[in-house]
């Protein structure tokens, strides 16, 4: 017989070992044992329960988290559909406006001989103005593409070319409507005495602009201008193609171009000689409709050019002392 003595005050004095001859254990402690059993199963079980429950509560968490995430993206959907909806279409006007053009002269190529000879004038109305108009255009369809897909970095990549060319065919519309064959002596009316007023005597006027405008250091302009703030005439001199109000907020009323390209087929490299003769060939008249029309409020660029956006820069401004 195989049996296993208990330990003293174990509470049993027989362990069955389940082998054949074994004596059987008495049936009170089978039923204790059987107790533990279920007992044991009970806790099991429970702890089944709940890792069901827990695994269930958070499959059901995520469940709502993904249903959350997909009406937020499907909201965003429909927000990002409307807005295109409504941008496109105001891009889309931007694009078919009507794109700047190179103006007609109001006057023949010969017609400022002998003080801007005819080969100038056709060389740098339908050469070098009708680049800037050109290049321009193809900029702004550039930029208008940037603006549509959002892309800053191309945008800003632009704002040279833009500047550049958008200045130079500001600059030459304007000049172009400066000079008359008819031109030369001095302007009339009020105009005249806001120059007496601001810079003392026409003479001395004349003589500043004339300085200004040969002391810019390689290319650029000589301006005179309308401080609409201060109601006062000032004189300004601007780099390269720097439109004049684009970067000192003077309305330009009368633009000196001293780029090369102006005057050296005739003047060679004497810029002194050039400004003498321009004088000849100045329409006061317009100087003067310009000068009314930005005391009244108008840029003075409303008659021959559509909008253009220009970054400032910073540019000399010369006022009389």
């Amino acid at each position: 017989m195989s049996l296993l003595l208990a330990s003293p005050g174990s509470g049993a004095d027989w362990l069955w070992q389940g082998r054949p001859g074994a004596a059987r254990p008495p049936a009170w402690e089978r039923r204790a044992q059987g107790a533990e059993s279920v007992e044991d199963g009970g806790v099991l079980a429970a702890r089944r329960r709940v890792r069901i429950c827990v695994r269930q509560a958070v499959g059901a968490e995520r469940r709502v988290l993904i249903r959350g995430v997909a009406a937020a993206l499907t909201m965003l959907s429909r927000a990002a559909r409307s807005t295109s909806r409504t941008l496109v279409p105001a891009l889309g006007s931007l694009g078919s406006r009507q794109k700047h053009s190179l103006p007609d002269l109001p006057y023949d190529y010969g017609a400022l001989e002998p003080h801007i000879n005819a080969q100038i004038m056709q060389l740098h109305h339908s050469k070098h103005h009708a680049t800037y108009v050109n290049n321009l255009n193809a900029i702004e369809e550039k930029y208008l593409e940037a603006l549509e897909k959002g892309d800053i970095t191309a945008q800003v990549a632009l704002q040279p070319g833009l500047k550049f060319n958008g200045g130079g065919h500001i600059n030459h519309s304007i000049f172009w409507t400066n000079l008359s064959p008819k031109g030369g002596g001095e302007p009339k009316g009020e105009l005249l005495e806001a120059i007496k007023r601001d810079f003392g005597s026409f003479e001395k006027f004349k003589e500043k602009l004339t300085t200004v405008s040969v002391g810019v250091q390689g290319s650029g302009w000589g301006w005179l201008g309308f401080n609409k703030e201060q109601g006062r005439l000032q004189i300004a001199a601007c780099s390269n193609q720097d439109p004049l109000q684009g970067t000192t907020g003077l309305i330009p009323l009368l633009g000196i171009d001293v780029w090369e390209h102006a005057y050296y087929l005739q003047y060679k490299n004497v810029r002194p000689d050039y400004l003498k003769a321009i004088w000849n060939v100045i329409n006061w008249e317009n100087v003067t409709e310009r000068y009314m029309a930005g005391k009244k409020g108008a840029t003075a660029l409303e008659s021959c050019l559509g909008s253009v956006h220009l970054p400032s820069s910073p540019t000399k401004t010369h006022e009389d002392v």
